[in-house]
């Protein structure tokens, strides 16, 4: 948005791996799934956050993005299907080459684009695979082993005896999700978090709308 707006001579393009936009708030379906900042803050000041909540649910985050991309214009210049897997700087062209894998009928092809400027934006984390180390003895386990990027949709909770093993933003998040249906819901933490109960909805912002 930035660079349509301010640099409109400049060409560019987005090179997503996903066949969707919305990353983080698409790829999630775990239950309970929201921003773990309030959205005044995580908004576009371009575009500022008018939903009631400031603590918001991923599917509005998600409408959030996809609208103001498509009021940009900058949802045309997505490319899906566009994993990155290799950059080569060249000083003698001052330019960088960047190699994409592109899925094509089912096989994989191989694309080269030149680019003078790069930004990465790959995040923290894999999405086609999340973080999971081994447990001793969990060949042997007779519940499920559930990771939350890859929630399955057939999951039913209700009367189950569960453990969630972390306490971070997406166990502080699942948790209570859970505890809504579930018989019991234990928080494995290793580093106990603090934790103060605040309404989803911001008073304050919503009078402060105003101006």
């Amino acid at each position: 948005c930035r660079l349509t707006a301010r640099c409109p001579e400049h060409r560019f393009a987005i090179l997503e791996a996903r066949d969707r936009s919305g990353g983080t708030w698409d790829l999630f379906r775990y239950p309970g799934v929201r921003s773990d900042s309030d959205m005044f803050t995580l908004g576009y000041p371009f575009r500022p956050w008018t939903g009631a909540k400031a603590i918001a649910e991923a599917k509005d985050i998600l409408a959030y993005l996809r609208e103001t991309a498509r009021e940009h214009g900058i949802d045309r210049q997505i490319r899906y299907g566009h994993r990155v897997v290799r950059a080569d700087w060249s000083s003698e062209r001052a330019q960088w080459t960047v190699e994409i894998e592109v899925d094509r009928n089912g096989g994989k092809e191989t694309l080269h684009l030149g680019c003078s400027f790069l930004f990465m934006c790959s995040g923290y984390y894999r999405y086609d695979e999340g973080h999971a180390p081994p447990f001793a003895g969990a060949e042997s386990f007779a519940g499920r082993i559930v990771h939350p990027q890859r929630w399955p949709e057939d999951l039913d909770v209700a009367g189950k005896r569960i453990v969630v093993i972390g306490s971070g933003a997406t166990a502080v998040t699942l948790v209570p999700a859970l505890a809504r249906t579930a018989a019991q819901v234990t928080m494995l933490q290793r580093s106990p978090s603090w934790i103060l109960s605040r309404p989803s909805e911001d008073g304050l912002a919503k009078r402060l709308r105003r101006w």
